[in-house]
């Protein structure tokens, strides 16, 4: 009988590298929630790729010791094929901080293929990071992808390379997008964190009208608050433009992506919903022109969107996730704007402040709005369209936020 020799150093070796530490402490420190391709034509074109490179750029907010980057091809009309990935940190000038270059594996190999429909996680590496850190992602894509499962608004570079593998190799772009295309998420290893706070909601969250490259959306205002008062939290953004609480449109409806983009995350223990008013301004307001694909508008009731909130409330609460509410923002002067909304915006308000659903309460809608007419947004808060708020109101926003509500 051949006898069998085990190298224990080598056995050693090997559960080291695949060993979750008992103190390790996972929290999402950065996320970007994708959707389905919207069509092939217009501004909001669906992206393809075939053999070429793209280097996105992003902030953590909640630093550690290791990191794993979630990946996705949740909308993917095939099977997508990475062929090598790897990140790194950078200053604020772009440059790449040396010593922090990681090569991204996936089960130890280099490449992967993700099954059409599903998400995909690196492995583990170590990589030291202080909080608030910039990081680029790099990630080869040697095939054709179909329609990309991107993020849309993603407010910072993506930069597509010439035909070819440039990962770790420096290139000068072809193109330059705003998307997030195939990351949804980076989740940290910080024994020191408090957990994960998540931000759900539409476009204001998202960050539409605030300065791209700058980090100044309201989460990002939150985190930084958050970090100056040492309090470990990281703040994941899961906010999709143009979504809603009842109906698709950009992005599944709140309540058909809510496990996947809020309950799959690690460490969750609080929520703040700031969404509504693409349902209310759809359904009562004038619409007009070309609709995106499969932008219905039911019917809906002021009973049906509490209904919709108490659903999110509940299954939150199932996974031990305290639910902080904002009413719904001012939007007289959109284009969807009517009297109507207008009503079943205050009837929703007024049960979201005096319901006693929510675990606790935000107020975004003030923070927005001109004193004058609580009705609008006021001057100088948005970016011209009474919706989207500017830098100026998206910090309003963020410094509007009791920091004691996030207890240790």
């Amino acid at each position: 009988m051949r006898r069998i020799v085990i190298n224990s150093a080598a056995v050693a070796a090997m559960a080291m590298a695949f060993a979750v530490p008992a103190e390790a402490k996972w929290v999402a420190s950065w996320t970007a929630s994708p959707h389905a391709p919207l069509g092939t034509e217009g501004p909001f074109a669906a992206a393809s790729y075939d053999d070429v490179t793209l280097s996105q750029t992003l902030r953590i907010t909640e630093g550690g010791t290791r990191l794993r980057v979630r990946f996705s091809n949740r909308y993917g009309p095939a099977p997508l094929e990475i062929g090598a990935a790897r990140i790194v940190q950078i200053d604020p000038d772009g440059k790449e901080v040396a010593g922090t270059s990681r090569a991204l594996t996936f089960g130890r190999l280099a490449s992967a293929v993700i099954p059409r429909g599903a998400p995909f996680v690196s492995d583990t590496v170590a990589l030291k990071l202080p909080d608030l850190a910039r990081v680029k992602v790099e990630i080869y894509l040697p095939k054709p992808t179909g329609p990309c499962t991107c993020h849309l608004t993603g407010q910072d570079d993506l930069s597509v390379s010439p035909k070819g593998n440039f990962v770790g190799k420096p290139f000068e772009p072809v193109e330059h997008k705003q998307f997030r295309a195939f990351l949804s998420g980076i989740d940290v290893d910080s024994p020191d964190a408090l957990g994960t706070i998540v931000a759900f909601g539409d476009s204001i969250t998202d960050g539409v009208g605030s300065t791209p490259g700058k980090n100044r959306r309201w989460p990002d205002v939150l985190a930084d608050r958050l970090h100056a008062a040492k309090r470990q939290w990281a703040v994941a953004n899961t906010a999709i433009s143009g979504n809603r609480i009842l109906s698709p449109g950009m992005g599944e409806a709140a309540l058909a992506r809510f496990d996947e983009d809020v309950l799959s995350l690690p460490n969750v223990k609080y929520m703040i919903v700031f969404e509504g008013v693409n349902d209310i301004g759809n359904r009562f307001g004038q619409r007009g022109g070309p609709q995106l694909p499969g932008l219905d508008q039911p019917q809906i009731t002021v009973e049906q969107m509490i209904a919709g909130y108490l659903q999110l409330i509940e299954r939150a609460h199932e996974k031990g996730i305290k639910v902080i509410g904002s009413p719904i923002g001012p939007y007289k002067g959109a284009s969807y704007w009517t009297e109507e909304g207008e009503a079943a915006r205050q009837k929703i308000n007024d049960w979201i402040l005096h319901g006693g659903a929510f675990d606790g309460i935000v107020r975004i809608d003030t923070a927005f709005a001109d004193p004058k007419d609580p009705r609008q947004m006021r001057e100088g808060y948005h970016m011209g369209d009474h919706l989207h708020g500017n830098d100026a109101g998206l910090k309003a926003v963020g410094d509007s936020i009791d920091l004691n509500l996030f207890a240790k």
